[in-house]
């Protein structure tokens, strides 16, 4: 990567499909570099923490992102897919501190309104969205798009803090 350059990894975490997504922003805008999906099989929730681990570690040793950006748990009515989520993105954010990651969280609404402007678009409105930002022949798989968007919203955050340093930033964590 050149000088100026950052690498962001985004993370859309899950249980059985986490989403990842790799950009690199520059001054002049944001390059797409890689995205896919860790697909876990097996049935006990360890082991699916650990392929999940296994891919990510794949993931950060071939890209070697400066930064990642993981979505925050969105708990609708189910709580023990909350409780398995939650698992899959501490698992997330162990593999990321394991490299001496900066780990950013944002809200499933700051991401759309990052990304779409809203923050109540569809999934179909993030993934056209990500397609045309990044300038893609075509939308990448949901859970991809998905972390094309959180890697696009926190480098939009870090962009508009970098050139409005009066600004405060926002109280969301980062894990150091």
């Amino acid at each position: 990567m050149s000088a100026g350059t950052s690498r962001i990894l985004g993370i859309d975490p899950g249980s059985r499909i986490t989403g990842y997504g790799i950009i690199d922003v520059h001054k002049s805008g944001n390059g797409y570099v890689a995205s896919g999906c860790i697909r876990t099989a097996a049935a006990d929730m360890s082991q699916r923490l650990l392929q999940i681990h296994e891919g990510l570690e794949t993931v950060l040793a071939r890209y070697q992102p400066d930064a990642t950006a993981i979505e925050q748990i969105y708990v609708h009515r189910n709580a023990g897919s909350a409780l398995k989520l939650g698992q899959a993105r501490g698992g997330a954010i162990l593999t990321a501190m394991l490299h001496h990651q900066p780990v950013f969280e944002y809200a499933p609404s700051q991401i759309k309104q990052a990304v779409v402007g809203s923050g109540r678009a569809t999934k179909e409105q993030v993934g056209h969205m990500v397609r045309h930002l990044l300038g893609l022949s075509e939308a990448p798989q949901e859970d991809a798009a998905d972390a094309l968007a959180v890697a696009l919203c926190h480098g939009n955050t870090e962009a508009t803090f970098a050139r409005l340093p009066q600004l405060k930033a926002p109280s969301g964590r980062r894990w150091r």
